[in-house]
């Protein structure tokens, strides 16, 4: 499918030149089609970058909210890890990509929705009512997740997939079962995970209206990683 061929093209353009680098005409060389075929596709460049990200961050917050979903917080916090280094591993190219022109990583809304998925990340592993020396923990663990990915990016996935998860265990070291009280996230208390479907509508209406995403999530209870999966922003 020409749509698909276009989006491979601009992500290997994308990682070996830089973004703002790649114009449209290279991206429509690239795939051997006119630059106005091109545009019959995609709008911009800026709209191929939003579908080339987008299946990586939709995956992302969903792992994420269904490991908070959990009642043991040791699950939640494994189920949150191995999520987080799973997606990166699938769309290895795409944050590739990104990393390449990390003036990406900082628009919008790409930016807000990574630092969500960032921020709960951190939230699931450190465990509730963790400490400030077991928040600290759980950003290094969280920090060290991805950026092996880009590093060894021609390592057999698996294979650095088991190297990750190891150096997280070390990092956590006896700290992998929270000392902390407080049960874990998710359906036995805290912050739930999902929103019903007229919670839904209320919260594009309020997001229409002017209203961020932090906000609603404090009138809905849920996590901003959560409002930015259901409203796709």
């Amino acid at each position: 499918m020409t749509p698909q061929r276009i989006l491979e093209a601009a992500r290997a353009l994308f990682a070996a030149r830089g973004y703002r680098a790649t114009s449209m005409q290279s991206i429509a060389d690239e795939v051997g089609i006119t630059k106005a075929a091109l545009y019959y596709h995609f709008d911009s460049k800026e709209e191929i970058l939003h579908r080339l990200t987008l299946p990586l961050l939709d995956e992302l917050e969903a792992v994420l909210a269904r490991a908070e979903s959990h009642d043991s917080a040791e699950e939640v916090r494994w189920r949150a890890i191995e999520g987080y280094v799973d997606v990166h591993l699938r769309h290895r190219h795409t944050l590739i990509m990104l990393v390449r022109d990390m003036t990406l990583l900082v628009q919008a809304p790409v930016a807000d929705r990574f630092r969500a998925a960032i921020s709960l990340a951190n939230e699931l592993v450190a465990g509730p009512g963790a400490g400030l020396e077991q928040r600290v923990r759980a950003s290094q663990v969280v920090a060290g997740l991805a950026d092996p990915v880009v590093l060894f990016r021609d390592e057999p996935a698996e294979r650095l997939r088991s190297l990750i998860l190891d150096g997280a265990r070390a990092l956590l070291g006896e700290q992998t079962v929270p000392r902390a009280r407080g049960r874990a996230r998710g359906r036995s208390g805290g912050r739930r995970a999902i929103l019903t479907g007229e919670q839904v509508e209320q919260a594009r209406l309020l997001y229409a209206e002017g209203s961020g995403a932090e906000e609603i999530a404090a009138r809905f209870q849920v996590s901003r990683a959560t409002i930015y999966r259901h409203l796709k922003i």
